[in-house]
């Protein structure tokens, strides 16, 4: 990170080139339109000053001016749409083989998971040269996730995930910000994206250590006995096996597709969607887990595709908290 004062971030990735392009693009076509309108504010202020000479008569009426006055500034509207929904799709849409990172925004601090079980606060370690994807939850307040040198920035909001990708060019550390004022401490939430080299990222992974939160996720399932509850047959709440980007019936007639929202949505809140053919019995785990455990166990279910202990069968003992009962 170069601490001169530069007018522009550093650039790191693939699309900011493209970003900046547009913003220059818009910014030359304001200077351009400033300055002729006040050239013209200029000279026809002296034109016709008090006391000039000049014809102050009607004008001729001028069909190619009324035409270009109405087509060019339309012409340069939609090569401004244009070229703006281009980059915005891209910057909104990851491929398919990025590779997923989860983080959870906290007054006043980022919280990092990676898919090997690593984890970190404040720092985010990537590889160079492949493209990334972050799925985002807040804790608390809506929090921004800003890295400028990437020109991208996401709201991270509670209650709801969002995402965001890019895909780093640059070796070297870059800032991170919290772009949206979140408390008194807002100004501390800061921290670094680190982008390293294929090899050294992996070394990197490997000096970690971690359960993958697949296997976190499991232990969270066992300890709470949502076993007991959603079993493959006969539970008094419904079969959890290949559940996820199934469309599930719901009690008051419609369908919803089990993404990752409305799993996060039946842990923490089960009263929302209530299943076809099952009671609203499962009490909410608000408080009890947070968003990290809620990630994990959603990893666990991904993983759920109908074998004897990815089914439901209770494994647990019994313990004092809750049973997941519904949903």
């Amino acid at each position: 990170m170069d601490s001169t004062f530069q007018l522009f971030p550093e650039s790191a990735s693939q699309i900011a080139d493209r970003v900046d392009a547009l913003y220059l693009f818009l910014v030359a076509v304001a200077l351009f339109f400033t300055f002729l309108i006040c050239v013209l504010i200029l000279y026809f202020g002296v034109k016709y000053r008090r006391g000039s000479l000049a014809e102050r008569g009607n004008p001729p009426r001028s069909n190619l001016l009324e035409l270009a006055w109405a087509v060019v500034p339309f012409l340069l509207s939609m090569v401004m749409f244009v070229w703006g929904a281009d980059v915005f799709y891209d910057i909104k849409t990851p491929p398919a083989d990025a590779l997923q990172i989860d983080v959870v925004g906290k007054q006043w601090m980022w919280k990092v998971h990676h898919p090997g079980g690593q984890s970190e606060i404040n720092q985010l370690h990537v590889p160079l040269g492949r493209p990334v994807r972050l799925r985002m939850v807040s804790e608390d307040v809506i929090h921004s996730f800003y890295i400028p040198a990437f020109r991208v920035k996401q709201d991270v909001l509670p209650g709801y995930y969002t995402q965001m990708w890019f895909q780093p060019d640059r070796a070297g550390t870059y800032h991170l910000f919290c772009a949206e004022y979140c408390g008194t401490e807002h100004a501390q939430m800061i921290g670094s994206v680190i982008v390293l080299e294929q090899d050294a990222f992996a070394d990197w992974l490997s000096g970690e250590t971690g359960d993958p939160p697949e296997v976190a996720g499991a232990r969270l399932f066992e300890r709470h006995r949502c076993g007991s509850c959603h079993k493959a047959q006969g539970g008094s709440g419904p079969s959890l096996a290949g559940v996820f980007g199934r469309r599930v019936p719901l009690k008051s007639g419609e369908s919803i597709v089990a993404d990752e929202q409305y799993l996060r949505s039946s842990i923490l809140n089960p009263q929302q969607h209530i299943v076809a053919g099952f009671q609203p019995l499962m009490p909410s785990y608000q408080g009890q887990l947070n968003e990290s455990d809620v990630l994990k166990i959603i990893a666990y279910m991904k993983t759920l595709e109908g074998n004897a202990s990815a089914s439901g069968e209770d494994t647990g003992d019994g313990n004092d908290q809750p049973p997941e009962t519904e949903n």
